[in-house]
């Protein structure tokens, strides 16, 4: 399965609803801090509009809500991979989605052969507090001929003018949260990186 080249994050199910459908064929759902009862609901209302666009889900950290509803990908924190249970993941049927920051857990990720690597953040990052520094598009590169085949997913500080160059050093995938939830015109920009992203993209493997 060749996953899309563009991968927005999002922190509710009302920004899938409004920019899911303007053509966006992988999206993550990342909530924290919620009760399980609204993040059940959040889950069952972003898997009804992927449905309905034909768009790839992927819910981040909650593996075991994620198996209960039918989800067909999970993503996986360092922290929330060492709490995990795969075997259990991958018996249910789901792909599973990695986040890497140094050698390390490169290793631990590729242990649990996963179906996509990220690596970040590639440049400096305003959605969270993180111990590492910008990783650079080396890194970038250096991933790539690490992991081989399996798709690298480059993120951190990503925008529409920096993908290209992302594409270019080896990234399968280029995710964004803030350069679209901040952005005054979050539509028109979600268009933006639709075209960059299958531009650079299709510029990369030629």
């Amino acid at each position: 399965m060749q996953l899309p080249c563009f991968y927005p994050i999002f922190d509710s199910s009302e920004w899938l609803a409004r920019l899911v459908p303007l053509g966006i064929k992988l999206v993550q759902l990342r909530i924290k801090d919620c009760s399980e009862e609204v993040l059940r609901s959040e889950i069952i209302e972003a898997m009804k509009i992927c449905d309905q666009y034909n768009c790839t889900l992927v819910v981040n950290d909650y593996w075991q809500l994620a198996i209960e509803l039918g989800c067909k990908w999970v993503h996986l924190g360092q922290e929330d991979l060492e709490a995990a249970n795969v075997a259990e993941i991958k018996k249910a049927g789901l792909k599973l989605g990695i986040s890497t920051h140094d050698e390390t857990e490169l290793q631990i990720a590729l242990q649990q052969q996963p179906d996509y690597i990220a690596l970040g953040p590639v440049y400096p990052t305003i959605l969270k507090k993180m111990k590492w520094h910008e990783q650079g598009l080396d890194k970038v590169s250096e991933w790539k001929q690490k992991i081989g085949t399996i798709p690298l997913v480059a993120i951190g500080g990503m925008s529409v003018t920096r993908a290209p160059g992302a594409f270019d050093a080896g990234a399968d995938i280029v995710s964004a949260v803030t350069d679209i939830t901040l952005h005054e015109h979050p539509e028109e920009r979600v268009k933006q990186w639709i075209e960059a992203c299958n531009t650079a993209n299709r510029v990369a493997n030629t």
